[in-house]
């Protein structure tokens, strides 16, 4: 049934042939919008809220190639945080510039999500943390949680281990907090790329410059790779800010309104295929990779891996009903994946308590144990923690949330303040372990000297 134009429309349109059409749906998608957003088929972002299938999966994928790699398995398993990096700028800039185009970047109210989100169960395990070492950790790893805490809890811990010279790849064993350092890197992102999005993303063309600044961008971070990397010592590029910001930027490139209008031109098979070959690409390049050592990673590797995860996240996001679509949005890695930031948190703290020496054994069995118990802590921070702060408690919000997280903070340096430090020689070394070992290398690794110093 059509719905009868008015007599009064064709007195003041006579040109214009009436044109018959049904009542608008609250909320429908029409002709100004369409463009943007292609429907759910298509895999368009359609709002703030909504979940990528697959790219929780991508989620699930990065936090178990990390977990693997720092329990000894996985030598490719570090570049899970590459791709966390990317996720974080794609996603971020997404709802920066939806934001923007619904009527500008609210600050105060994307920081205030930033705190509700990654907060909370960031305090529980640095709170966690100190006290379980304080309670069964050797002198050297309470001394080494009680120095890198507050620097945890500044979201500046990479800067601190770069500007104390601890390296990465061989200090981090005596560390509960050396994971953290990624945290950090993204954190001080999402400080500063919104101010960034604030100036850009203003008329018809701020996508257009968004998506030039993001490219220049990691194009100027990659060079600073280039140009400081150390072959003897690469912490200082792998966890610099702004030597790693070149993932986090392609990811926000992919993001905007450019990118997107060239993805939108490749149909639905083309899509499947470059996921398909992304992926093979990817899963190649990390089983190849064994750590700091791999040619070329600091010399353009690491670039061009985010480059390939950047493209495979805008595929994905296109069309998340793809094959490759819908096998990384199969259930278990989608529920790994909403469990990945507590996950990450809670691993590496785990992995140093149940050392080998405490447990007894080591090898797939340790692993096993330790995979279980950070699932475990993951899972109850998720359900008690992360999900009432961030969707349920109103009190988390406004005025009342501001008081609760300056409690929070107040608390944590209260009990970091209280826990006592060490004593130097409060601990009694065994000198024939000690003797014993020494044949083993002609230079013991930095950690080592320091645990040795210490106690």
């Amino acid at each position: 049934m059509h719905t009868q134009v008015p007599a009064r429309f064709h007195k003041r349109h006579p040109a214009t042939p009436p044109r018959h059409a049904a009542p608008r749906r609250p909320g429908a998608v029409t002709g100004a919008t369409a463009g943007a957003v292609t429907g759910a088929r298509a895999g368009a972002v359609t709002g703030a809220r909504a979940h990528i299938a697959p790219l929780d999966g991508l989620r699930g994928v990065a936090v178990a190639a990390v977990l693997f790699f720092h329990a000894g398995h996985f030598g490719g398993g570090f570049l899970g945080v590459d791709l966390f990096f990317v996720l974080s700028g794609f996603l971020i800039t997404g709802l920066l510039l939806r934001g923007a185009a619904a009527g500008g970047v609210d600050l105060a109210a994307f920081w205030g999500r930033r705190v509700r989100r990654l907060f909370p169960a960031l305090a529980l395990t640095v709170a966690g943390s100190l006290v379980l070492t304080w309670l069964f950790a050797s002198a050297s790893v309470r001394t080494f949680a009680l120095d890198d805490a507050p620097w945890t809890l500044a979201n500046i811990a990479n800067w601190h281990f770069i500007a104390e010279q601890i390296g990465y790849w061989n200090s981090g064993e005596e560390r509960v907090f050396s994971h953290l350092w990624s945290i950090a890197v993204e954190e001080q992102f999402y400080l500063l790329w919104p101010l960034v999005l604030c100036v850009l993303a203003h008329g018809r063309h701020a996508h257009r410059w968004v998506a030039a600044v993001a490219g220049a961008g990691a194009l100027g971070s990659l060079a600073l790779m280039l140009l400081l990397v150390d072959p003897l010592d690469t912490t200082r590029v792998y966890e610099g800010t702004d030597t790693r910001a070149s993932a986090l930027l392609l990811g926000a490139l992919m993001a905007t309104g450019p990118v997107r209008g060239l993805l939108a031109r490749l149909g639905a098979r083309r899509v499947a295929a470059l996921c398909g070959a992304l992926i093979a690409g990817l899963a190649a390049y990390w089983v190849l990779t064994d750590g700091q050592e791999a040619p070329g990673l600091f010399r353009g590797g690491l670039f061009a891996h985010s480059l390939a995860c950047a493209l495979l996240i805008a595929l994905l996001a296109r069309r998340p009903g793809s094959l490759p679509g819908r096998v990384l949005g199969a259930a278990p890695l989608r529920l790994l994946g909403t469990l990945s930031y507590s996950l990450y948190l809670w691993h590496w703290p785990v992995y140093v308590l149940l050392s080998e020496e405490r447990l007894g054994f080591g090898g797939w069995p340790r692993t096993a144990v330790l995979l279980a118990v950070s699932v475990a802590a993951a899972a109850l921070t998720k359900v008690l923690v992360e999900d009432p702060v961030r969707f349920k408690c109103r009190w988390a919000r406004g005025r009342s949330g501001l008081c609760a997280f300056a409690g929070c903070v107040a608390a944590l340096v209260l009990l970091w303040w209280v826990l006592p430090a060490p004593q130097a020689g409060g601990e009694s070394v065994d000198i024939g372990r000690l003797t014993s070992a020494a044949p083993a290398s002609s230079a013991a690794p930095a950690s080592a000297v320091a645990s040795a110093a210490g106690e």
